[in-house]
């Protein structure tokens, strides 16, 4: 079984050749680093340690992914058989793909979420903000839905045929909980793993300023509610 990473980037230049760096496994195929209009050497440093860079100028976390998710569906004759999806910041523990992978490969799962509160996160690697909304998130989707997450990381590995099933739709912070939530909804396999988690390189473009989490953190509650009412009223 093969597998390709997808990797959206915004300003990245000191992190990102170690993120492609970083990923080892005999059934990769392909790295794409999705640069989101970045201003930096982003593109430059990815193209040079062996990814494929793919451009897309409309800013936002969401249209970063979908870039790299059609570029696989009209470029690539043989889809892979499952995506990762990472961060370019080199927070992630990239040591624990084979470990996300292992639950789709078993046949035991349809998403796998890299979990940083199962796992060991380094002090100021996340902040209070964040530990709160991934509280506050993972316990409304539990509520409304019935299956147990505690966190929404961005390290994930989602099954080829899961991903086009979820039809992902969301540009910017609402990512990561659509996909989540949408799993859910269609009673996909859900698994998570612990992953460590340490301080990102540079500062985030979300967390690192308090207008960024309080629009993520609206972006993430609007989507979590407005997906139940669609079901509701559906």
């Amino acid at each position: 079984m093969v597998f390709d990473v997808i990797i959206p980037a915004y300003n990245e230049q000191d992190s990102i050749g170690l993120v492609v760096n970083g990923l080892s496994h005999e059934n990769l195929r392909y790295i794409f680093v999705c640069n989101n209009n970045s201003t930096d050497l982003t593109e430059q440093v990815a193209a040079s340690q062996g990814a494929i860079v793919l451009k897309e100028s409309r800013k936002g976390y969401g249209a970063a992914c979908l870039k790299g998710i059609n570029h696989i569906k009209e470029n690539c004759p043989t889809l892979p058989d499952f995506i990762v999806f990472c961060d370019g910041d080199y927070a992630d523990d990239l040591n624990a793909l084979s470990d996300l992978l292992m639950p789709l490969a078993e046949h035991r799962a349809d998403l796998v979420i890299g979990s940083r509160v199962l796992g060991h996160s380094e002090a100021g690697s996340l902040t209070s903000v964040q530990k709160f909304g991934n509280w506050l998130s993972t316990g409304l989707i539990y509520y409304l839905y019935k299956v147990k997450f505690t966190d929404l990381g961005p390290f994930r590995a989602i099954r080829w045929t899961s991903l086009m099933e979820l039809n992902m739709q969301d540009q910017n912070f609402g990512w990561t909980v659509e996909m989540q939530v949408k799993a859910a909804m269609k009673n996909l396999r859900c698994v998570e793993i612990p992953v460590n988690y340490r301080k990102r390189i540079g500062i985030s473009k979300v967390s690192g300023t308090l207008k960024g989490s309080f629009l993520a953190g609206c972006k993430i509650l609007w989507t979590i509610f407005s997906l139940a009412l669609k079901r509701v009223f559906k």
